[in-house]
């Protein structure tokens, strides 16, 4: 008995996610995808066009963050910005605003 209601089930699941699935014969056959066209949205920041992808990116091929994290800054710090990122020069330390505290940064 439980053998059917498990067969039963399976179908039953099968045929909801079928509902759901859209998919494109031509496309898979011509191009191998199950979508018919790009989904990627420009303006998103995971999207490699985004203005936001691309500030992201470079920040962090500039900025490099490391684990040691501090509550003040020392004094004497200047604020400046690399690649749209603020962070704090002091000395010959960089930090940059975590929350409520300041994260080491290394700058490339």
């Amino acid at each position: 008995m439980t053998t059917k209601f498990a067969l039963r089930n399976s179908i039953v699941m099968a045929l909801a996610l079928a509902t759901f699935v859209e998919v494109d014969p031509a496309s898979l056959v011509t191009r191998g995808s199950m979508s018919s066209e790009a989904i990627a949205k420009v303006g998103r920041p995971l999207t490699p066009g985004s203005a936001a992808g691309v500030a992201r990116r470079t920040t962090r091929r500039t900025i490099r963050r490391t684990s040691v994290y501090v509550a003040r800054l020392p004094a004497g710090c200047v604020k400046i910005t690399v690649n749209g990122a603020l962070v704090w020069h002091c000395g010959a330390k960089y930090y940059q605003p975590s929350g409520s505290k300041y994260v080491v940064v290394h700058i490339n």
